[in-house]
């Protein structure tokens, strides 16, 4: 274990590993992390394990593997069944103290015969909590609870103030459900004679319905954001505004630039809502901004096998559509999607329609074919080399407006993507490139001149 320096700043994330990763989850590790950070100190990743029946290894492998997505580093992890011998010197001080006894429990319906009880000194606990304020709580309602099942079977509250002591926690930063806990945590360690860490405990996270974050809301593992194609940086960022607002305005930070705003008095009390639409716009930030070259890479790694199968996919005419794609995603899966709605086929594939739908409004087929020849012949003048969204606007631009935009543009768009709702034209031809740009055009043309 590290051993902590003078005034360094340590908090800790202690899942229980009977679950996979989730976004509540991941927003209190995201707190303990920045604000350590912020401090100069460290995070302690510590796995609460001693419930044998419901751990399980494959849960620690997924928060850790959620922890490395995030960018989230650790000291650790510890295991707290790792620890008993550990337990056990306190527990046995303890009972040498009288802090704590044996209790028989052998008249109380299905309990042990034997458990260890603390020995409430039944007086009031007075806490300041960092984000809440003073908090005072009169503790004779607890009784003397019970700590351990025997000395080496310590309940979740002894082995957690024993841990946070022994790891040298000066912070315990936590979700708001642990106010509850903290009177016990404050009498154990009073009883322990050792200090008690600082207490921050920060907003719960609600669904748009107002209840606790769950399952009947959606995704909440992170596991399935990352299927989903939300990028770490989008997730760290929008996980930071859940209960944590700046100093300003500002919306969009890089990890650096949250750990140097992150400040423990900007954490609100009242509870924060999840907003996927949201999470969907902050992760559009970071794809707008993307290099061109891990965009790339990212939609290699989505685009649908049956899109890869058509008779013009190729990975340069991928690389063209680039501009097409990057203006709707704002989840990467968002590809998938326009896929199975059939709306990345013309990329691919000259499209199959009907003379009826090429021409705008009360056009005649006569009146749209000299339109779509005078584009076509416009677009002849253009290099094929220099077969830009600008360039191909401007051979087409003026035609268009001395005709009207409309008549000449809805078709062009049509002819080059048998689509009434698709990307703008310009964009079309500079994906698909010159030679297919011309031909879909003289296609329509024709399909145009024998439906008269």
């Amino acid at each position: 274990m590290t051993e902590s320096k003078k005034n360094e700043v340590v908090t800790r994330f202690p899942p229980s590993p009977t679950g996979n990763f989730h976004i509540g989850a991941a927003r209190t590790a995201l707190f303990n992390w920045l604000y350590a950070k912020h401090h100069n100190g460290r995070v302690v990743l510590r796995f609460e394990d001693t419930d044998k029946e419901r751990s399980d290894k494959k849960y620690a492998e997924n928060i850790k593997s959620g922890l490395e997505w995030l960018g989230i580093d650790y000291d650790g992890p510890y295991w707290q069944s790792e620890r008993t011998d550990i337990y056990k010197g306190y527990i046995e001080q303890m009972l040498e103290s009288g802090a704590a006894y044996l209790s028989d429990e052998s008249e109380k319906e299905g309990g042990r015969d034997e458990v260890i009880r603390f020995k409430n000194p039944n007086k009031i606990i007075t806490f300041k909590d960092m984000i809440r304020g003073e908090i005072s709580v009169d503790t004779s309602d607890l009784g003397d609870f019970v700590i351990a099942k025997s000395v080496d079977e310590p309940l979740y509250h002894l082995a957690v103030v024993i841990d946070d002591h022994e790891m040298g926690i000066t912070h315990v930063m936590r979700g708001n459900e642990h106010i509850a806990n903290t009177p016990r945590q404050l009498l154990l360690l009073e009883a322990m004679d050792v200090p008690s860490p600082k207490y921050a405990h920060i907003p719960l996270i609600l669904g748009d319905d107002g209840k606790k974050l769950s399952k009947r809301h959606g995704a909440t593992s992170l596991d399935v954001y990352k299927e989903m194609g939300v990028l770490p940086e989008g997730m760290i960022n929008y996980l930071a505004l859940l209960g944590w607002h700046p100093s300003d305005d500002q919306e969009i930070f890089n990890p650096s630039e949250l750990i140097d705003a992150f400040s423990i008095d900007r954490v609100q009390k009242s509870p924060a809502t999840f907003s996927e639409e949201k999470l969907r716009w902050v992760n559009r930030q970071y794809i707008i901004e993307m290099d061109e070259e891990t965009f790339y890479d990212h939609v290699r790694e989505v685009i649908p096998a049956d899109i890869s199968k058509l008779p013009q996919y190729d990975l340069e005419r991928l690389r063209t559509s680039l501009p097409i794609l990057r203006e709707r995603v704002e989840f990467f899966s968002d590809i998938t999607k326009m896929a199975e709605a059939g709306e990345l086929e013309f990329l691919f594939e000259a499209p199959d329609y009907g003379a009826v739908d090429i021409s705008w409004k009360d056009d005649t087929s006569e009146e749209t074919a000299t339109y779509l020849q005078k584009v076509s012949d416009l677009l002849a003048d253009v290099p094929d080399t220099e077969f830009t969204v600008t360039s191909v606007k401007d051979a087409v631009w003026d035609y268009a407006s001395e005709i009207g935009r409309g008549n000449v543009l809805w078709p062009t768009r049509f002819a080059l993507s048998g689509q009434k709702q698709s990307p703008g034209p310009f964009m079309i031809a500079a994906a698909i490139g010159k030679k297919e740009t011309t031909e879909r055009l003289n296609t329509a043309v024709s399909k145009l001149k024998n439906d008269n």
